[in-house]
C-alpha cells in the first residue's frame, strides 16, 4: 500500500519526470516497490522513470476513481 505522498509522487513523475524537488523518502519507497527506476543520464544525473508496474498501478487507480 502506498502512502498518499508516495501515490502523489508517482502521479507527478508520470506527468513531469524531471521535477527537481521530489521527496527522497517517497522516491525511495517507489524504487523499493519497483514502481520507479532511475535512468542514468549522459550528464551523470539520474532521472526517475515509471516502470511498467508503476504504469499498471496508476491505470488501476484511474479505473477505480472513474468508477465512482
Amino acid at each position: 500500500m502506498l502512502s498518499p505522498h508516495e501515490f502523489a509522487t508517482l502521479m507527478l513523475l508520470k506527468d513531469a519526470p524531471d521535477l527537481p524537488s521530489l521527496d527522497g523518502a517517497d522516491l525511495e519507497a517507489l524504487l523499493d516497490r519497483q514502481l520507479v527506476t532511475l535512468e542514468q543520464l549522459a550528464s551523470g544525473r539520474q532521472r526517475p522513470l515509471i516502470t511498467h508496474d508503476g504504469e499498471m498501478f496508476l491505470n488501476a487507480a484511474a479505473r477505480i476513481l472513474n468508477d465512482d
